[in-house]
């Protein structure tokens, strides 16, 4: 990098910094200060603006808080008290963050449901939050049925368009409820420490966890992304994400409902109509999952792509041989990846747009900052400790686990989840001084010597073979790399007769793989112990409903022809990639075939 390039690219992160902490310094913990005080200031601010613009509807702002004021008024009708919870099932729509907006008028408490769910997880998430109600609609109604007898307590069931059988019709009910902006007496006696959501994890390895999201905790959320992505009233924010998902339902509502912008709303994320819709809504910036960007990327060329408004962007997970391609092939300028966890501490932001890196800690910030990486055994999957018993600093270059300091400042705080033994697993104690506490990400990262930050893999996603450890996410990056792959999941799979586990790929395609030359490719790009020994053929990825790929399934079936029914490939060191049949199945358990 030249003098004047690493210039700029200071220049950048302080700016950053600093219309970061503008948006972010004002969020006291012990405040008396809420969720529901920032958004009904904007409310009065902006009457006339358009808040969401939803299927050809637009919703001004004084239209959007009537909404709430009814869903605040109906809670106190039901008798809710600040405190008690309502779980929340519905797809994207204006009246989901009506719903919740409205609740936290009056303290009560939103546990934001993941709508793809049903029965026996769906009943898990309405009752380890305690909720008193479920609000929901007709286009969940087989969901809910799945899930009927499972429900504990007294719940009762309200449906928006009063089509769920059993429920209570929630619009009807509305027709007598009050527009009027409920009194702030309902949630006088609530700080910043107080509940306002439940958000929850996405359950790729057991059942989901509900992350506890305090009112100053969420006000962050809401406040992080304005600042480094210029936002002003003027700007239409196109809003693809779930909105049970804190990047989407938080930070990217938060965006716009804390400036008086304007949130273009999508149902789901189609890669077919998004250019169209974002030139047609005149959206100005997004909000995205690096698959999403993926995604887009392998979609055919839309006449639309570049005849856009879109200036910025943000989000997590946007892997590096994807990320150039993405700027240069649809012209956005500006793109702020972040890293972060709904319910931890330790959080980054890539300030001056370095691809790959997810944010920064040059060496004067260091002590301002919370977190550190710490030297990480993936056999044992626990922190290295020295001979004092403390852990250990990862050097520059080293992959280690990321962990944060768990205090009373804002930035520091951990509320962990409602359930008291998986928060438990989420602290490490005595970590640098004996009596201190850290979170634990869970996230193997590594920093650089000019402090930049790059994400590796998930703890437990990393394995060991052959003496080496592997990095599903690299290797993934490698193989979405060759013609014809569109997409590559990677997990170590375990062989009866060998240690370890060999690195197994779950690929779609978007034509015919030349699996030879794929040899030749694996043989150039990775060393050998990182080559995956095992390819399946999937038609379509396996995805949570925020587009992380599930592995538990998949490393459950390994390369077993008889649990696979997809085509499945082994990487012989003779003849190349072969299908793998009963027999050759067999022979590698057996340790009759050379790996």
């Amino acid at each position: 990098m030249g003098m004047l390039d690493g210039l700029k690219r200071e220049l950048a992160f302080v700016s950053g910094m600093r219309r970061t902490l503008k948006w972010t310094s004002a969020v006291d913990p012990e405040s008396q200060v809420l969720l529901a005080d920032d958004l009904e200031e904007v409310m009065d601010k902006y009457p006339n603006n358009i808040a969401f613009r939803f299927e050809g509807n637009l919703t001004s702002y004084r239209e959007f808080e009537a909404r709430a004021n009814q869903f605040a008024n109906w809670a106190l009708d039901q008798g809710l008290k600040a405190g008690d919870c309502v779980a929340l099932f519905l797809h994207n729509c204006p009246e989901y963050v009506a719903c919740w907006f409205g609740l936290s008028k009056v303290g009560v408490v939103t546990a934001l449901i993941n709508h793809n769910l049903e029965s026996r997880s769906l009943a898990h998430c309405v009752n380890i939050a305690d909720a008193k109600c479920l609000i929901t609609s007709g286009e969940q109604a087989d969901q809910v049925k799945s899930a009927d007898g499972q429900f504990e307590g007294d719940l009762k069931i309200w449906s928006l368009d009063g089509t769920v059988e059993g429920a209570e019709n929630l619009n009807e009910a509305f027709e007598t409820i009050s527009k009027e902006r409920p009194s702030r007496e309902h949630r006088s006696a609530f700080f910043g420490t107080d509940l306002a959501l439940y958000v929850y994890t996405s359950g790729t390895t057991g059942l989901p966890k509900a992350a506890k999201l305090t009112n100053a905790r969420t006000r962050g959320m809401m406040r992080t992304f304005i600042g480094p992505c210029k936002i002003t009233p003027r700007d239409r924010i196109y809003l693809t994400l779930p909105l049970y998902h804190g990047t989407g339902g938080i930070c990217g509502v938060g965006q716009g409902l804390l400036t008086g912008a304007s949130i273009i709303l999508r149902r789901k994320f189609s890669a077919s109509e998004f250019w169209q819709e974002a030139h047609d809504e005149g959206a100005t910036a997004f909000v995205y999952i690096g698959e999403l960007c993926r995604y887009l990327l392998n979609s055919p060329e839309h006449p639309m792509e570049r005849s856009h408004k879109i200036r910025t962007g943000f989000g997590n997970g946007l892997r590096p041989e994807v990320w150039q391609r993405f700027l240069d092939r649809f012209g956005i300028p500006h793109l702020c990846e972040f890293y972060g966890s709904t319910e931890g501490n330790v959080s980054y932001l890539n300030f001056d747009g370095k691809v790959g890196a997810i944010g920064r800690i040059p060496s004067y910030a260091e002590k301002r900052v919370n977190s550190k990486i710490v030297k990480f055994d993936v056999e044992t999957e626990e922190p290295i400790r020295g001979p004092d018993g403390f852990c250990i600093e990862a050097d520059p270059d080293e992959v280690g686990e990321a962990i944060g300091l768990i205090g009373d400042a804002a930035n520091e705080r951990f509320e962990g989840y409602n359930d008291p033994e998986q928060t438990k697993k989420k602290v490490l104690e005595d970590v640098f001084a004996p009596g201190d506490r850290w979170f634990r990400t869970g996230d193997l990262l590594k920093k650089d010597a000019r402090g930049y930050i790059y994400f590796i893999d998930r703890i437990g996603d990393t394995f060991r073979w052959k003496s080496e450890n592997v990095s599903t996410n690299e290797v993934g990056e490698v193989l979405s790399s060759f013609d014809g792959i569109k997409t590559a999941n990677v997990y170590g799979v375990p062989i009866e007769s060998a240690d370890g586990k060999a690195g197994m790929a779950s690929v779609t395609t978007n034509g015919d793989v030349d699996l030879p030359a794929l040899k030749t490719y694996l043989e150039r790009e990775l060393p050998a112990y990182a080559r995956p020994l095992f390819i399946r053929v999937q038609p379509e990825a396996e995805t949570t409903g925020t587009f992380k790929y599930r592995k538990v399934e998949l490393v459950n079936e390994g390369f077993d022809p008889e649990k696979v029914s997809d085509p499945l490939f082994f990487l012989s060191a003779e003849e190349g990639f072969i299908p793998i049949d009963a027999d050759l199945y067999r022979k590698i358990q057996a340790g009759e075939v050379k790996l």
